[in-house]
């Protein structure tokens, strides 16, 4: 249907949507680190990253955000599909599993902003509402700084946070959708969950979920960065509603719908897809 969906080249922004790369933009990804060897990582995009222990310490070295799960590669590369020239900042505060505390969530946060990103993807979060003051002033100090924090809304029906919160782009979840493409529906950001198709294998049996709705979300926010001053700006642009022109443009802003992910477990130098579902990763106690 014509106008159902945003389509990338009306992005609002200063250029047309689709001569952007993401270059120059820095993407913060909070996950379980990433695999450089994966055919869908372009490794020369990758920085030096940090992963982050549950009390909050911060350990650095060359293989401290090596992935071992699976999820953060499948985050990253959904975010290079849309965004292939912005930088990824791997931070890591999975290791042994999708779960982790609070405390960590909270540095990592932290850290990102730290390093100068410009958008902090957190394909996770906690229903626990007892973290959301904790989250919340973090949320401002990234406004402050100009930059943009990137989050599912909510976990089975329950406000996920920070993803609820003011201020971040909040996303939902939407299998209708094409995955080139996203909608906005009273201020949520609305993206396919299915991933950057694996060569024979099909899309029923390949990863699915938020999670990577949220970071095809990153990938769409860093191409518009690219064009904008500030997170505050981005926030408007990426959540514009109705048509609407812009100043000395011409160009505008549409309803958008879409959402998408790409995901692959490590098994070896060149990891295979992970064909399960996967639920939104816990932020917990802590």
């Amino acid at each position: 249907m014509a106008g159902r969906w945003s389509r990338p080249q009306m992005c609002p922004n200063l250029r047309r949507f689709d001569t952007l790369t993401g270059r120059g933009v820095r993407v913060a990804v909070i996950d379980s680190g990433v695999q450089p060897r994966h055919p869908h990582i372009r490794a020369d995009r990758i920085l030096p990253g940090v992963a982050i222990l549950a009390d909050g310490t911060i350990l650095t070295g060359d293989d401290v955000t090596l992935d071992r799960l699976g999820h953060g590669t499948a985050v990253t590369a959904a975010i290079q599909e849309k965004a292939p020239g912005a930088e990824i900042l791997p931070i890591r505060v999975f290791h042994d599993a999708l779960r982790t505390s609070a405390r960590a969530l909270a540095v990592a946060i932290g850290h990102g902003l730290d390093r100068g990103a410009d958008i902090i993807n957190l394909s996770l979060g906690t229903v626990n509402p007892a973290h959301r003051d904790l989250f919340a002033g973090l949320i401002a100090r990234a406004t402050a700084q100009g930059a943009l924090v990137v989050a599912a809304r909510e976990a089975q029906g329950e406000p996920c946070w920070p993803g609820a919160l003011d201020g971040v782009l909040g996303v939902g979840l939407d299998w209708d959708i094409p995955r080139e493409a996203w909608r906005v529906e009273a201020g949520i950001f609305y993206a396919s969950g299915h991933p950057r198709p694996i060569p024979g294998v099909p899309q029923r049996h390949n990863l699915y979920g938020i999670s990577f709705a949220t970071a095809q979300a990153s990938g769409f926010a860093a191409r518009s960065c690219e064009s904008l001053d500030d997170g505050a700006s981005l926030l408007a642009a990426m959540l514009c509603p109705n048509p609407l022109p812009l100043a000395g443009e011409g160009q505008t802003c549409e309803a958008s719908q879409g959402e998408g992910l790409s995901g692959s477990r490590p098994t070896g130098p060149h990891p295979g897809p992970l064909r399960v579902p996967v639920p939104l990763p816990q932020a917990g106690e802590g």
